[in-house]
């Protein structure tokens, strides 16, 4: 044998345990990479129904959001008609404040006069009351002085 047949063997061999060396992480590589298929797989089966479930959700949904959109315009529908059934209120409202302006007007005049003249005749019935009382009182203090000059003169 010669050199060269000798490092040629000795390559052969170190190439071998090379070989031997990296064959172990290789099947052990294989192993991650089989249950990283099978996660991957398992992961698909599991998928597939989940997603028919979030189908199924989002219909319910949107199922519920029309009809809250149909609610909603049933309630505009009727906020519409309450708007104006308050319109016509104000407008009513207003009309009788006029009225009622109208008619304070019309009766405050006469009713003025009215109280005026009651309390005019209310005035001068107490004036004749206090006249007649005054008249009195001075016929009397004039009979006491009278009586009082005649006491002394006699």
């Amino acid at each position: 044998m010669q050199a060269g047949e000798i490092a040629a063997l000795v390559a052969a061999g170190a190439f071998l345990m090379l070989v031997l060396v990296l064959a172990v992480p290789i099947l052990r590589l294989r192993h991650t990479v089989d249950a990283a298929t099978r996660t991957i797989n398992d992961l698909n089966d599991q998928t597939g129904p989940l997603m028919r479930n979030v189908n199924t959700t989002v219909e319910n949904v949107n199922t519920a959001l029309t009809q809250v959109h149909t609610s909603l315009d049933g309630v505009n529908i009727q906020l519409a008609k309450l708007d104006t059934m308050t319109g016509h209120a104000q407008n009513v409202t207003a009309n009788i404040a006029n009225l009622t302006t109208v008619v304070s007007a019309a009766a405050a005049n006469p009713l003025v006069k009215v109280a005026a003249f009651g309390y005019g005749v209310r005035r001068a019935a107490s004036a004749r009351r206090h006249a007649e009382d005054e008249r009195e009182v001075r016929a009397t203090l004039k009979q006491q002085r009278r009586a009082a000059k005649r006491a002394t003169a006699n």
